[in-house]
């Protein structure tokens, strides 16, 4: 698989796979506006991105990379918590800064809202 390069606000680089790269609608329009592919040697930086915090996003997006995409937001239909998988139950023990970060960025970077 292609790799890309994702630069963290720290200046931590980390190598990628570039579909999980492009589960964030940012980095996927990011990528297509800027010409940028998996031949460029230069990172893409992600200035509102921390190292340890992009780090478990890459986690989450490889574990989850399979996915099928998420159904569309019904308003009316009452949210569910019951039917989190037990590895997502695990990742999210994480004090209340990181889980803070996490939805943060997960806003801001539109991480995993197409596929």
């Amino acid at each position: 698989m292609p790799n890309i390069k994702l630069q963290s606000s720290d200046g931590e680089t980390f190598e990628v796979d570039v579909e999980i790269a492009k589960q964030s609608v940012t980095i996927k329009t990011m990528l297509e506006d800027l010409g940028v592919d998996d031949e460029d040697e230069e990172a893409v930086p992600l200035p509102n991105v921390n190292a340890a915090i992009l780090k478990k996003v890459i986690q989450w997006c490889t574990y989850h990379r399979d996915d099928p995409p998420p159904p569309e937001d019904d308003e009316n239909k009452e949210k569910r918590t019951d039917d989190i998988c037990s590895w997502d139950t695990e990742f999210l023990k994480v004090d209340q800064g990181t889980l803070f970060e996490l939805i943060l960025v997960r806003k801001e970077n539109e991480w995993c809202e197409e596929k």
